[in-house]
């Protein structure tokens, strides 16, 4: 007879679910807010040149010299500054380091998959917040007791960034828990937070290499806080990931964050075309919503979400669609380059008319 009782204490969560990752290279990958262009080309650089032998080390535990070189280019001391394999890794640290309460900690309900994953693992209790019906947040909402506080800015998926007049009350009427934001689009167009840091010893900003900076295939993050909670940080990964970053990426990221020109060069064409394509989406009957980020968050007047989804789909083109309450009839579609941009309209322009 099979053996049952070990099933017991199997753990039992709903995993992150991904955008879907195509096999096929002649599509239009349009569905995991990967950045349109490569990285700086001083990254390039950096990896082909980066000499082997070195592998045979350790990387340095803290992640110097990226450290410094983030620390120097926001203006903060190293240490305030901590750096870990990919923003979902930094803000795993975060969870185990801020959210130890008894008190539920509060998020949006419309917001990153990921954090009811770790709610569920590390056992801790939260509540979710629901977004206005034109989905923004609503500050006035977390002004009640809870055991901390995370969201992104700009929402994700939403792309609608929230202003930082709006995150001072916020922070204001919270100094008592621990608040991480996650600004993993705001180079996109929101207002970054980096200079409320030393006004509230209790806030943490996270942020990823994969988005602006074009280095998804790395897996680089960081955050940002007061010496005191990133000493807490580097605890909890000290204590419970004893992987730093590789010395392969850490040169890379020193380099992307070197050429400054490249960055917001970059920046400026995806803005750009953000802005062009949400123009075009409405022309056809979209509602888009005010995008902070490097995707748009749309839905159309005729057409269901489904529909167009599955029509892009069939064309080689991939955007992400959620089954889920209150988003099921939106999309949520990258600002590819100017090329993708143009079959995608063309495409929509077929099926809509």
């Amino acid at each position: 007879m099979e053996n049952q009782g070990f099933r017991k204490n199997l753990i039992n969560i709903e995993p992150y679910v991904a955008g879907e990752q195509p096999k096929n290279d002649n599509i239009i990958k349009l569905n995991a807010n990967e950045n349109a262009y490569p990285p700086s080309p001083e990254v390039q650089k950096a990896i082909s040149g980066f000499d082997a032998a070195k592998l045979r080390l350790y990387p340095d535990f803290s992640g110097e010299p990226l450290k410094s070189t983030l620390a120097e280019y926001y203006g903060l001391k190293p240490a305030q500054v901590f750096v870990g394999n990919g923003s979902d890794d930094v803000l795993a640290a975060a969870f185990r380091a801020f959210f130890n309460s008894d008190m539920p900690i509060l998020y949006p309900d419309v917001t990153y998959s990921f954090y009811p994953v770790w709610c569920d693992i590390l056992r801790i209790p939260y509540k979710t917040i629901p977004l206005k019906e034109d989905f923004t947040i609503d500050v006035n909402d977390y002004a009640q007791p809870n055991g901390g506080i995370i969201f992104p800015n700009p929402n994700a998926p939403t792309s609608i960034a929230l202003e930082k007049s709006e995150i001072v009350k916020l922070l204001d009427a919270n100094r008592d828990v621990v608040v991480v934001i996650d600004e993993t689009y705001i180079d996109f167009g929101g207002e970054s937070c980096v200079d409320l840091l030393d006004k509230y010893d209790n806030l943490v900003l996270t942020r990823t290499f994969s988005k602006s900076r074009s280095l998804a295939g790395m897996r680089l993050g960081f955050a940002m806080a007061s010496e005191e909670l990133i000493s807490y940080m580097n605890a909890v990964k000290d204590s419970y990931n004893s992987y730093p970053v590789d010395a392969v990426a850490i040169a890379a990221g020193v380099s992307a964050v070197n050429d400054d020109k490249y960055f917001k060069d970059t920046l400026a064409k995806v803005i750009s075309t953000r802005e062009r394509l949400a123009k075009a989406l409405e022309d056809m009957g979209f509602t888009v919503a005010k995008s902070a980020a490097n995707f748009l968050f749309a839905e159309h007047n005729k057409f269901t979400a489904q529909e167009i989804f599955n029509f892009l789909r069939d064309k080689g083109i991939f955007v992400r669609y959620f089954n889920k309450p209150r988003i099921d009839n939106r999309l949520r579609i990258t600002v590819g380059t100017d090329e993708q941009t143009d079959k995608m309209i063309s495409a929509l322009k077929e099926l809509i008319g």
